[in-house]
């Protein structure tokens, strides 16, 4: 039973992979004029579609809008009811149909004509109603179902899916869309946390624990128990790192340690990184170092201190 519960599973995946490459062979400069379509709409775009497309047409207008174009779903119902008026002027309206017929979609369809709203079809039947009436027409290709029986949408609303995936991914890209400007719209959660930068997590100003390099090791033994790093920053009288003092290093100089000063006990040369570098590649710095924190340095003045992370705030935002 289980090799059959594999093979149908299988059988699934198999038979819209094939559908995808074939939606993938079958794109032409329809999908470019969608593109274009988008990028000259100075309002916001209008997903829509009903049932198992619908289902669709929300995940792709989340999709849009948080890669930075504006976007969301209408259902065709409450539009007869109503949300029509959430299109207007300047919009562009994404309609979803596996058919190209489908009754609920009248009404969306019959609105953007007559205030002429540039409109983009989605469906695998290029005379349809749908894609006949459209500015521009993406047609699926015509491709099997994955139930076996032809009445499941399967494969088609994998089509759509990608499709809606590749049209977000074209207006990323051309938009220079970055992971900083990502994290804008995902503030919350793991998502959030992976996009963080050092500057939100680090310790600034007056808990960052400094010590001169002419400093006894007893201040910097103080500077080290007050802050609570475990470490301290070696600066010179200007300012400047010059090195960092680890209970490693103590460990290393417990001979003599009362008599010594800063310089001779510290680590010269200390791994550093950038306000603007995420917190991710912090952690990663860290356990590849098997170190707890790393300084901050200022990217025009490298050998200037602006701050301290430590592994225990990036592992509270729940990174490591």
């Amino acid at each position: 039973m289980t090799t059959s519960f594999l093979d149908t599973a299988r059988r699934v995946i198999r038979i819209e992979a094939e559908a995808l490459n074939s939606l993938e062979a079958g794109l032409d400069e329809s999908f470019t004029a969608a593109v274009d379509l988008i990028l000259g709409a100075t309002g916001r775009v209008i997903v829509s579609g009903m049932g198992k497309s619908g289902h669709i047409g929300r995940k792709i207008a989340a999709t849009l809008a948080s890669t930075g174009t504006p976007a969301h779903f209408v259902h065709p119902a409450e539009a007869s009811h109503g949300d029509l008026g959430m299109m207007g002027k300047g919009d562009v309206v994404i309609v979803l149909s596996n058919s190209g017929e489908t009754p609920e979609l009248a009404d969306v369809i019959a609105h953007t004509r007559r205030f002429h709203i540039p409109m983009i079809g989605v469906a695998s039947r290029p005379g349809s109603t749908l894609l006949r009436q459209s500015d521009v027409a993406l047609v699926l290709p015509q491709a099997e179902e994955a139930c076996g029986t032809g009445v499941v949408p399967t494969s088609s609303t994998t089509m759509t899916l990608a499709l809606g995936d590749a049209l977000a991914v074209a207006l990323m890209e051309h938009r220079e869309f970055t992971p900083e400007h990502f994290r804008t719209f995902h503030p919350g959660g793991k998502l959030g946390a992976q996009l963080s930068r050092v500057a939100d997590l680090m310790h600034t100003g007056s808990a960052i624990p400094l010590v001169a390099d002419t400093a006894s090791m007893s201040e910097a033994l103080t500077v080290i128990g007050e802050k609570g790093f475990g470490v301290v920053a070696v600066t010179d009288a200007n300012g400047a790192l010059k090195g960092i003092i680890t209970n490693g290093d103590i460990g290393r100089h417990m001979e003599g340690l009362a008599g010594s000063s800063a310089r001779e006990v510290m680590t010269t040369s200390p791994i550093t990184i950038e306000p603007d570098a995420l917190a991710e590649k912090a952690v990663g710095i860290m356990n590849d170092k098997q170190i707890t924190c790393l300084l901050v340095v200022d990217p025009q003045a490298p050998q200037m201190v602006v701050g301290l992370i430590h592994i225990h705030d990036c592992l509270r935002v729940g990174l490591g």
